[in-house]
């Protein structure tokens, strides 16, 4: 254990024979960063377990009223290693830790606390984080590995976004879903040879990639287009929405979900703002710069390969979305996901997806002021807006969810 902390170091000697476990929140995005993740050393497997057992493993440990998605994601760890999958000797964890004012920050302590209660305090877990919050010699965050994983995250949005503007309307079930996974292995393959991550190299296969959607043949239907906003593990994990995707598209939608890539653009230009406020060293503004403008510039070409092809909807650029959110809110309110949140709606409504589904775990103060809170002032820019707030816990019901869904369905359908 590390001196003070108590925690559990991973160390250099971990790297060559620990298994590293890693919950699942978006499931292309985060299948592309264990590529790079492997591509690097290190032994990851990305947990795909769904069910109601792991709602009930978690509430084993932590609180019904502490966050949705810390609820989920230590419950699905904590079922991993209940498996019997692993040997829990050479086995770690991995959590993201934001150091902001939200919840997300605690994550790491409440796994560690439940480690404890089980009596597995001694497996370490990982912090992931850019603040120097927490170090471990066996994993860091090198600048070849953020550069490779910046790409892997904008590979991710790519075929995201694709995906789903052509899969309501393919003429071959399950051909545009079979193009991600062909994607993503060749993507893999490419890491492995040290590819497909400067830029020149992310433009030319952002292009391939468009392309490849472009020729898939499809049947262009009146659909009734839905977007989906809302804190970011809810917004993208199947487990958190109760497959929220796939209900809309069985529900004839087409859906459209933005990307993470502008909510890494919004964290690191939350960081230059508050340098700018109340001060803050030179170094820190020029590496969040250096991020900003390197995020900023994989952003640039994505939407520039998707605009290529009129058929596709290309999302607007993080300045346009600054621009809309400073209509209605303040660039002060950043907690959770932030005035993002609020511009991600508005922009989804200029693109034509006026229907919105906002997720938010029930209790989730940032996000219901940001969410929910700002339903009526969208409404009086954009008047035919429908927004659905819908909150996600341990006692929800799919079913009420789901209803609450089809009632703003009929509304967008009258």
């Amino acid at each position: 254990m590390t001196e003070n902390t108590g925690r559990v170091e991973f160390t250099r000697e971990m790297k060559k024979d620990y298994t590293i476990i890693t919950p699942n929140m978006a499931p292309i995005h985060f299948e592309l960063i264990k590529d790079v993740l492997i591509s690097f050393g290190y032994k990851i497997d990305l947990l795909t377990t769904t069910g109601r057992e792991i709602v009930d493993e978690g509430l084993k440990y932590v609180h019904n009223d502490t966050c949705y998605p810390a609820l989920l994601s230590i419950g699905q760890m904590m079922h991993a290693l209940h498996s019997g999958k692993y040997d829990l000797h050479k086995v770690a964890l991995v959590m993201t830790q934001t150091g902001g004012g939200c919840r997300a920050s605690n994550y790491i302590h409440l796994l560690r606390k439940a480690l404890k209660k089980d009596g597995l305090d001694y497996i370490p877990v990982i912090s992931l984080n850019l603040s120097g919050l927490e170090s471990n010699s066996g994993f860091k965050i090198t600048l070849p590995l953020l550069r490779r994983a910046i790409a892997a995250l904008t590979y991710g949005d790519l075929l995201m976004l694709l995906k789903n503007q052509v899969k309501p309307y393919e003429l071959n079930y399950g051909e545009s879903d079979r193009l991600v996974s062909e994607w993503i292995k060749k993507l893999t393959e490419l890491f492995e040879e040290n590819k497909a991550f400067t830029q020149r190299e992310v433009r030319a296969y952002f292009d391939r990639i468009t392309e490849s959607f472009a020729n898939i043949k499809v049947e262009r239907t009146e659909k009734t287009r839905v977007g989906v906003v809302g804190e970011i593990y809810v917004k993208y994990s199947a487990l958190a929405n109760n497959g929220l995707e796939d209900f809309l598209f069985n529900q004839g939608c087409e859906v459209m979900v933005p990307g993470i890539v502008g909510f890494m653009i919004f964290k690191v230009d939350n960081r230059l703002e508050d340098i700018e406020l109340y001060g803050g060293s030179a170094a820190k503004k020029q590496l969040c710069t250096m991020l900003k403008w390197y995020f900023t510039k994989f952003e640039r070409d994505l939407i520039e390969s998707v605009k290529k092809y009129p058929q596709f909807i290309a999302p607007s650029p993080y300045s346009h979305l600054k621009e809309l959110a400073g209509q209605v809110i303040g660039y002060g309110c950043k907690m959770g996901e932030g005035w993002l949140l609020t511009a991600e709606m508005m922009e989804l409504i200029e693109s034509g997806f006026e229907n919105v589904v906002c997720t938010q775990p029930f209790g989730c103060l940032p996000n219901h002021i940001v969410g929910k809170g700002m339903i009526r002032k969208v409404k009086k820019v954009y008047p035919k807006a429908n927004i659905v707030p819908i909150d996600y816990d341990p006692s929800a019901t799919r079913v009420n969810q789901e209803n609450r869904i089809k009632l703003m369905l009929a509304v967008a359908n009258t």
